[in-house]
């Protein structure tokens, strides 16, 4: 394995990127937390400190190509190098049928979820061409291996991240970039309630009939916990990992197995 090797992680301050951010601290990464979230960003920084690993977090927009650029500038400044990429930011997306669904939130999704992990790509590959190694990790979701009915928006963006992630994977590999997706099934926390409030709402059941649902969808009858994610995210950016990528593994209780 790598010394001083350092990662990025988009959306590093809440939920899921924030459990990514200390798992790779513990495996002796250096973090950089790319996130909107300013208190979000502090706390995770204390976090991936306690691991005696060194953090930075910076504020990043993904719709915006020049503070995506700015970021990635700044972690090799600051780093020198970047070993990890990890593109876990995204939001939900609007929760209704599809004719209801304006272009505004069409496209915002569309920004955020494919056309960020893109922008992330594009500026992180030259720097990790140039020291002939690196590792991308694309969270993206078992939407995007099935229908979620009313969330076209966001289905398409996962279902896009998976068809990068394989191109990606096809155009980088010869010089030792590994770039593979995680799909998370539904992850216990204050996001997914979110989903279960709008989509109890937009159908008329409980929050309760939603939540059971959504759990009785997996084989274990239960939902995927953040840490569940961020372990698998661990193992792909490690040396465990070098012969694994165009990949995309589900992490879902068994919710989907294909």
């Amino acid at each position: 394995m790598r010394s001083n090797r350092t990662a990025v992680v988009t959306g590093g301050g809440r939920g899921i990127g924030q459990a990514i951010a200390v798992e790779l601290a513990r495996h002796g990464l250096d973090i950089v937390i790319a996130d909107l979230d300013e208190e979000g960003m502090e706390e995770t920084r204390s976090l991936v400190e306690a691991e005696e690993q060194r953090a930075l977090g910076l504020h990043t927009d993904l719709k915006h190509p020049e503070s995506v650029q700015s970021t990635i500038e700044t972690a090799l400044a600051e780093f020198e190098t970047i070993d990890a990429l990890v593109n876990n930011a995204g939001i939900a997306g609007p929760t209704s049928p599809c004719e209801e669904i304006s272009a505004t939130d069409w496209d915002e999704t569309i920004d955020v979820n494919l056309r960020g992990p893109f922008l992330a790509c594009k500026e992180a590959i030259p720097a990790m061409k140039s020291q002939g190694y690196g590792r991308i990790v694309n969270v993206a979701s078992v939407t995007g291996k099935r229908p979620l009915e009313h969330r076209t928006p966001y289905a398409a963006t996962k279902m896009g991240l998976i068809g990068f992630t394989r191109t990606l994977a096809a155009e980088v590999g010869e010089h030792d970039i590994n770039v593979n997706a995680i799909c998370p099934g539904s992850v216990d926390g204050p996001r997914i309630k979110r989903v279960f409030e709008k989509k109890a709402e937009s159908t008329g059941q409980t929050f309760e009939d939603v939540r059971q649902a959504a759990e009785s969808e997996s084989a274990r009858g239960e939902l995927v916990e953040r840490e569940d994610i961020a372990k698998v995210a661990a193992f792909l950016c490690s040396s465990d990992a070098d012969r694994i990528t165009g990949q995309d593994l589900n992490v879902s209780a068994g919710k989907v197995m294909y």
